[in-house]
């Protein structure tokens, strides 16, 4: 069993930052990839960032690129997603997600991210 641990999530005005952090209750060298998805109402889940266990590979969707910073606390199975200019648009609950190396995939419980004025 993968454990998730999910916080940073909150209401701020366009423009602001936010950042979530998700720690996985298992070693980082049993991690295939580690990241971030996120679904607004009435859409589906989508990847917002996501990195290989090593960082040396870091995806980002187009609508985020450049706004939102993917990072992993050093040894650790802890995960940093900065989100800086936020837009109504980013509004919707956030998931981690982990992909372990032999138990599969694993989601968070969601954190919710509201920008509103």
């Amino acid at each position: 069993q993968v454990q998730l641990v999910e916080s940073g999530g909150g209401s701020v005005r366009p423009g602001e930052s936010l950042r979530l952090t998700c720690e996985a209750s298992v070693s980082i060298f049993s991690i295939k990839t580690m990241g971030w998805y996120r679904q607004a109402p009435g859409s589906q889940r989508e990847l917002v960032a996501q990195m290989s266990s090593g960082g040396t590979k870091i995806t980002y969707a187009d609508s985020v690129r450049s706004r939102f910073t993917l990072t992993k606390d050093g040894a650790k199975a802890t995960v940093f997603l900065q989100m800086n200019s936020l837009r109504s648009e980013d509004t919707a609950v956030y998931y981690c997600n982990v992909e372990h190396s032999w138990l599969g995939t694993y989601w968070g419980q969601g954190t919710q991210v509201t920008v509103s004025p």
